[in-house]
């Protein structure tokens, strides 16, 4: 016998030692669903101390509810909001902006270090805004178990709030009732459980209360046991309660997503290994300026002025808010395409996915069982093709004579499955409550796990229809007839192998098929002396088998475009499912996802390394639990792979938030699996998932081209004050005009290149390597060609305007041109390969606008007396300002001339470009 449940924090529930579960981490409380399954139902009762007449007493319930806890998930350590907001500012560059605002400060540039840290301020709040519902998904596990529970307790049945359930109370379920903890049938009559959300199986399960002949840890296969937050669709039953709050299958997928470290971003790491790089040029050059101020004799303090100068130069301070920004606007497209972005790094991500892990049920499926086959007599009828009218009407109708659920509108009530029947036979055109008026009931018998038929008896005239509905090869061993469309025929051995084949083809396509066959038989024959059906289980025999319906949850219908489109652009889709293995696999082939089929099992039985080897040739994963799905996820990021990953039910929410980018489904979604997302699908619709990656891949994209331009920029401000000390002669750029070039001459401009829409070709060219550098090395080669433009023209208009006119305002017309430089090099950096001068220049009005506005400021600048005090600049002459303009014009006539010599040498080798990874800008 079982060991009894009596000394608290010490019982371990099982028949030998050698059954004792690894422990779930609940103090005193041990047991696993697998030691009660080959148990009776009195040994289970007696385990854990309880009575299932009377329940448990009063005293008892209160002794363990302090012994075990409340039903409810434990709270997880939370971050509190100070430290949210102080993880924005952990970035290498954010730091380097720190100290830069430090040292102007301590200088007494109290100027400077208050417009650097107001960029910091608001970059950070805007980061810290979007990120504050992030840690929302355990509590969003606690607000599911927010129900109640009849309870039978000191041989009363009551209702309890969930929350103060314990192991060892019996609870009773009816139909519709939401399971409240994890427990083993008592009794079972007619039972039948949705398990999708827990274990991603589209089909309901069975249950029984007979002890199993094994243990298992596969929770779709413990046909004895319930589990939290799944939901009875049919029958009646009993249950003792085994495992309450984090014990349960629940609890244990809090643990999985309480055991996640959140990991920085494809982008998150880019930038700071940009920063890296940038504080490297940075140390050098203020450096060398430093040491030749000092070696040409001027004074310490001025050299650390022309230092601090050039520390300024060499930061882009308005990068992390433009950075900022860009996600934020890109956070605001995608949700007005159906995808709620809540993390804002999470927004280039999809631009760098190589694999989405998709579950099947309610993600790629409508998670709505549907009969879409019935075959008679060797001929596949398609649903949409039958009609009511047809010789399959008599079929049609005994499948809603034989038959627990109902319609509501165009709402299935009950049994899905049975449910999928009904919707059959209303969309040929059978009025389902019509012909159950016309064809009352007139006995059944109900359903059974074990018997795996139902029957139900029918007047009609002078004779009773018996229709009887089941698992084809029960149902087929009670036939002696077959229907055909000539008519019924006697079953030979031949006849009995063609309805086994017709059975094999529609398990081969993944359906769940059911068997329909009726008998008619006289009324006098049936009704006995009191005028009800005299043993109906008798007359269970010489059957006609009249059709083979195949049911299957149909894939999406936009899903199959969407999986082409994702193979288009580089990006393996792959299913993971609790379903079984044959339904997983024919919905793949209908979709379009290749790849070998494995199972959970053959899952355990791989080592990390050999998953690793395989997991690029695997195609669908059935049969797996939520550990399954984030051993999958980890063997993808091994091999290099960025990972985003697709679910809606509680099984999915532990992957999702091990993926490098988790996507739920808003509206089948479990409250769980949007909290534990980094996106949320507010159409459920896989389609919508690959708008989001073309979005991504354009913000990726518009990042690299503000990245280029704004770094142009300080290196040509590096390059500028290097070459005047050099050189001997005064910085032509002060600090403040520095600041004033990186934030305001070139954020506006900036930040219209983060909002330019996607580029044509952007979906036919493969993801960007994980690991590829924002900055290739062509890219650094073509900026350091346009830093060095910049450098020798202002320099050179330095120098001449200097020997011509003066200091004031040679120096003003090298401001003036720096600042030019920068409006024409926008549009270099907008298109990389196509001309300034093509149609493309056209598209984007909000840059011309910026342009315009920079344009004016400087003009202002220059021209303003308050201004002119600020900026130490001073009027210009027409002609003056014509030279400014004329010498910044040569960045793009340098560009222009690179691209010509690109297309001449290209064109007559260069193929059509086809799918590649490139980080190449396709304008």
């Amino acid at each position: 016998m079982p060991t009894r449940l009596t000394r608290p924090h010490t019982d371990v529930l099982s028949t030998n030692p050698d059954d004792a579960p690894p422990s779930l981490g609940i103090d005193g409380f041990q047991l696993v669903g697998g030691d009660t399954l080959r148990w009776t139902a009195p040994e289970v009762c007696d385990a854990f101390g309880v009575d299932p007449v009377r329940g448990l007493t009063s005293a008892e319930t209160a002794d363990r509810l302090g012994r075990f806890g409340p039903n409810r998930l434990s709270d997880p350590p939370r971050r509190s909001a100070w430290r949210r907001f102080a993880d924005q500012f952990r970035s290498v560059l954010v730091a380097i902006l720190a100290g830069a605002a430090a040292l102007a400060a301590a200088l007494g540039d109290y100027k400077d270090a208050f417009v650097v840290t107001v960029v910091l301020l608001i970059n950070g709040v805007l980061g810290f805004v979007q990120e504050g519902r992030a840690e929302n998904a355990m509590a969003a596990l606690r607000r599911m178990l927010g129900t109640q529970a009849r309870v039978r307790r000191d041989g009363v049945v009551s209702e309890v709030d969930a929350d103060h359930l314990v192991p060892g109370d019996i609870v009773l379920l009816e139909a519709g009732d939401k399971v409240p903890g994890d427990g083993r049938l008592l009794t079972a009559v007619s039972v039948l459980v949705d398990e999708s959300s827990l274990t991603g199986e589209s089909v309901p399960v069975d249950k029984v209360a007979d002890p199993m002949a094994g243990t298992t840890e596969v929770i779709g296969d413990r046909r004895n046991s319930v589990f939290m937050n799944t939901t009875l669709v049919r029958g009646r039953a009993e249950v003792v309660i085994t495992r309450t709050g984090m014990a349960t299958e629940t609890g244990r997928v809090a643990d999985l997503l309480n055991d996640v470290d959140d990991q920085p971003t494809p982008l998150q790491v880019q930038l700071n290994q940009l920063g890296k790089r940038l504080a490297v040029v940075a140390g050098v050059a203020v450096s060398v300026v430093f040491a030749s101020r000092l070696a040409q004799g001027t004074s310490i303090a001025d050299a650390i002025l022309s230092s601090v100068a050039l520390a300024v130069a060499a930061i882009p301070e308005g990068l992390p808010a433009v950075v900022t920004v860009t996600l934020a606007v890109g956070v605001h497209q995608m949700a007005l395409r159906k995808a709620i972005v809540k993390r804002l790094a999470s927004v280039e991500t999809l631009g760098s996915t190589t694999v989405i892990c998709s579950d099947k049920t309610g993600t790629l499926t409508l998670n709505t069982m549907t009969a879409r086959t019935v075959t008679r007599g060797g001929i596949a009828h398609h649903a949409q093709d039958l009609d009511a009218r047809g010789d399959l009407r008599p079929t049609l109708e005994a499948m809603v004579l034989c038959n627990d659920a109902s319609l509501d509108g165009r709402t299935v009530v009950g049994d899905p499955t049975e449910g999928s029947l009904l919707t059959l036979a209303a969309n040929t055109g059978i009025d389902v409550d019509a012909v159950r008026a016309r064809y009352p009931r007139a006995a059944e018998v109900p359903f059974e796990s074990s018997a795996k038929y139902m029957a139900t008896f029918h007047p009609d005239g002078n004779d009773i229809v018996c229709v009887v509905k089941g698992a084809p090869d029960v149902v087929l061993a009670r036939c002696s007839h077959g229907a055909t469309g000539h008519g019924p025929e006697l079953l030979d051995d031949a006849g009995r192998q063609r309805w086994e084949a017709d059975n094999e083809v529609l398990a081969a396509q993944g359906m769940r098929v059911l068997a329909v066959a009726t008998r008619r038989i006289p009324t006098d024959t049936v009704v006995g002396t009191d005028g009800a059906v005299a043993d109906p289980q008798r007359w269970l025999a010489e059957l006609t088998m009249e059709a083979l319906v195949g049911i299957v949850d149909p894939p999406r219908p936009e899903a199959r475009d969407a999986i082409r489109l994702c193979h288009q652009a580089g990006i393996e889709v792959k299913m993971i499912t609790g379903d079984h293995a044959t339904t997983a696999a024919a919905i793949a082939g209908e979709l379009g996802i290749g790849g070998r089929v494995i199972t959970g099992a053959v899952l355990d039985a791989m080592t990390d390394a050999q998953l690793a080897a395989e997991i690029d040739r695997i195609g669908v994963c059935a049969r797996v639990s939520p550990a399954h799905k984030v051993r999958l996820v980890r063997a993808l990021k091994q091999n290099g792979h960025v990972v985003a990953m697709t679910g809606d039910g509680v099984n999915d929410a532990a992957a999702l938030r091990h993926a490098d980018i988790g996507v739920a489904m808003g509206i089948t979604g479990t409250e769980v699996t949007k909290e534990a997302a980094d996106m949320v699908l507010a159409d459920d619709n896989f389609a919508t998932i690959v708008g989001a990656v073309e979005q991504g891949r354009a913000i990726h994209d518009n990042i690299v081209k503000f990245v280029r331009f704004q770094l142009t920029t300080n290196l040509g401000a590096i390059g500028t004050l290097l070459g005047a000390s050099a050189l001997g002669v005064p910085a032509p750029l002060t600090a403040i005009q520095i600041l004033y070039i990186n934030i305001i001459a070139d954020g506006p401009p900036a930040m219209t290149l983060g909002v330019d829409p996607p580029a044509q070709g952007t979906m036919r060219r493969g993801p960007y390597p994980p690991g590829a550098p924002i900055l290739d090395r062509a890219r650094i080669l073509r900026l350091l060609g346009a830093a060095s433009v910049m450098t020798v023209g202002t320099l050179g208009l330095y120098l001449v305007a200097r020997n011509q006119w003066g200091d004031p305002v040679a120096a003003t017309m090298a401001f003036t041109a720096f600042v030019w430089f920068q409006l024409a090099n926008v549009f270099n950096a907008r298109t990389e390969h196509a001309s300034v001068f093509s149609r493309e220049t056209l598209t984007n009005i909000k840059l011309w606008i910026a342009v315009g506005t920079v344009a004016a400021t400087q003009l202002l600048i220059v021209t303003n007396d308050a201004l002119q005090g600020l900026f130490a600049t001073t009027a210009l002459s027409p002609g003056q300002w014509a030279l400014s303009l004329l010498v910044a014009a040569t960045v793009i006539a340098t560009e222009e001339a690179r691209k010509a010599l690109d297309r001449f040498r290209d064109a007559p080798f260069a193929p059509q470009r086809t799918l590649t990874s490139t980080t190449k800008d396709h304008r």
